[in-house]
């Protein structure tokens, strides 16, 4: 039965949305405050192995998965990993592949903008941070009779989710680092993913470590960023 906070359109069913509106002045406010607190943002690549709750971690992945996805697919899985041996695995193969980029696969002019960030072949990160998520797009399901059924818009909806996810573990007071070793193949093998599976990005997460530095860059300003008509 409908009530007037539901109803049926086109057969399927919808909900009310109710959303408290708030003063210009309070809107300027808050947009503001979070602003300054997403500046405060920083990629780390020194970290602690200091223990980070698997409750948070559960947070942070239901918080990515609140992103917007094509179709309403939520076409991700993230795969978090803890476990020492296993994020020793992922090292050895990431610096192996690393390596070879950074010695044969990328160009000059790549390696000198790279230079700033203090970023190598060496990724120490993958074994000291306490959690390793790895999140991997879903390309299609499996359907009755193992038969296909596409997702859509996968990169967009999995770089939506990811991004929320880099909110989430700012404001949970930890840090991470969008780490794209190329090729990531090496990810479904040791995490042993299905064949729909492809792995997207991997995010160390914990705390800074104790002793941490971070290159001295600026964001562009808004008047680089922004066109308005």
């Amino acid at each position: 039965m409908e009530n007037s906070e539901s109803k049926l359109i086109d057969g399927y069913p919808y909900i009310a949305y109710h959303k408290q509106e708030i003063g210009e002045i309070e809107m300027i406010k808050k947009s503001g405050e979070f602003l300054r607190w997403m500046d405060e943002r920083r990629t780390v690549r020194d970290f602690s192995d200091k223990p980070v709750p698997k409750q948070v971690i559960d947070h942070l992945i239901l918080t990515a998965s609140t992103a917007p996805s094509g179709a309403h697919k939520q076409p991700w899985t993230f795969c978090a990993v803890s476990d020492a041996v296993i994020k020793k695995q992922i090292r050895e193969a990431a610096e192996k592949e690393e390596y070879e980029s950074y010695n044969k696969r990328m160009p000059d002019e790549w390696l000198e903008a790279l230079k700033p960030l203090g970023t190598d072949w060496h990724k120490p990160f993958l074994e000291t941070a306490p959690w390793l998520i790895v999140a991997f797009k879903r390309n299609y399901e499996f359907g009755e009779d193992h038969k296909k059924i596409n997702n859509y818009y996968v990169s967009e909806s999995l770089g939506l989710a990811c991004g929320f996810m880099l909110a989430a573990i700012h404001h949970a007071g930890l840090v991470t680092l969008t780490h794209t070793p190329s090729p990531m193949n090496f990810l479904s093998k040791v995490l042993q993913r299905p064949d729909n599976e492809k792995p997207f990005l991997l995010l160390p997460v914990g705390y800074p470590a104790e002793e941490c530095f971070i290159p001295d860059i600026k964001r562009k300003a808004l008047n680089e960023v922004a066109v308005y008509y």
